[in-house]
Order: structure tokens, then sequence, then C-alpha cells
């Protein structure tokens, strides 16, 4: 098999024909082997993995005791009837703080903290910036690949998983990229991609 076809084999999404010697492809293959022998791994960026530590001591220090003293008010006034709404309500509200800390204890218990140094700028990866050119409004604009744990689209952090994202893992400056959109087809050129 060539080499081509090995790289198209093993990296789907990289783009093999920009691949100019063997030791950019096994960097990219390397990085691609890691992500997907480690799938239980999550990778988040620094400012990432801060900020679900901090609501995850949000949630256990500050809206757990909350809750649990709204439940104990509930319960002294006799209010706990078949018929409390507010009881009910609190419920409701306790269930999903806890649903929400297991989720983040399940995260933290498999996530690894990237470092600049872990962020490729040669290809695309997890955490690179990239500088892309909408093809058709030839406009300019920059997004972060992240996890779908940090993926958010109004601050320009798209996740690995979309259809942009899967379409840049891989990608090199000089590359167009094509993938279908919710609102149809699209094409990028990669401008360049840092840290």
């Amino acid at each position: 098999m060539a080499n081509k076809d090995v790289c198209k084999a093993r990296l789907p999404g990289y783009n093999c024909d920009s691949t100019n010697n063997m030791s950019d492809l096994n960097e990219a293959k390397r990085a691609v082997e890691t992500d997907s022998d480690s799938s239980s791994t999550i990778f988040l960026l620094p400012e990432g993995y801060k900020r679900l530590r901090d609501e995850l001591e949000h949630l256990t220090l500050t809206r757990r005791p909350e809750i649990a003293d709204r439940i104990r008010e509930s319960l002294q006034h006799g209010e706990f009837s078949e018929d409390n709404s507010e009881l009910d309500e609190v419920k409701f509200d306790q269930a999903i703080v806890e649903s929400r800390i297991q989720e983040l204890k399940t995260i933290f218990g498999n996530a690894q903290e990237l470092s600049t140094s872990d962020i490729p700028t040669s290809y695309v990866g997890i955490g690179s910036r990239v500088s892309l050119n909408d093809e058709a409004f030839g406009e300019k604009f920059t997004v972060r690949v992240v996890t779908i744990y940090e993926a958010d689209p109004n601050a320009d952090l798209i996740s690995n998983e979309s259809p942009l994202g899967v379409a840049l893992m891989g990608s090199r400056p000089g590359d167009k990229i094509e993938f279908e959109a919710p609102d149809g087809p699209r094409a990028y050129s990669v401008i360049s991609i840092s840290r």
C-alpha cells in the first residue's frame, strides 16, 4: 500500500496530499493515534480546565448547600406533602446539580490538561488556533479547535467533533477544506495555524 493510501486509511480527515515528507506524516499519525488510543482521555486547554474546575467548585460548595437548605426549610415548615410543588422544584434542581457534578467528576477523572507545547502548529489538532478564509464570501476569521467539553461557537471555540472541526483536523496551511454545515456546504482555506 502506498504511503498516501496508508495515510488515508489511518488518518481520516488528514489531508494526505499535503504531506511533504515522512516525518510530517509520522508526526500527524502519532497525534491521531494518541487521540484514538486514549479515547477515554479528555484533552482540555488550561482555560477550559480552570472554567470547568471553577464550575465544579461552585456547584459543590455553593449550589449543593443552597439546595440542601431549601429542602431542610421545606421539611421544617411541614410542607412535605404529596402536593408540594416547591419541594418538587427543589428536588428537580437538586437532581440537575448532582447530575452535573457527576458529569464534571467523570470529565476530570479522564482529563489531561494540555500545555502550550502539546498544541500542534504544523497541522490542526486539539488547541490549534486556525485562521480561515471563507471561499464564498472572502471573509477571514479565526477559530480554536477544542474538545466537545469546551466547545462554544459564540466564542469561536469549535468542537473537534463538529462538521467544521472534523474537516479541520490534520489540515495544514494552504489546504482547502469542504464540509457540510447545517445551512449547506461550505469551503474554507486554511491561512495559518498557531497556539
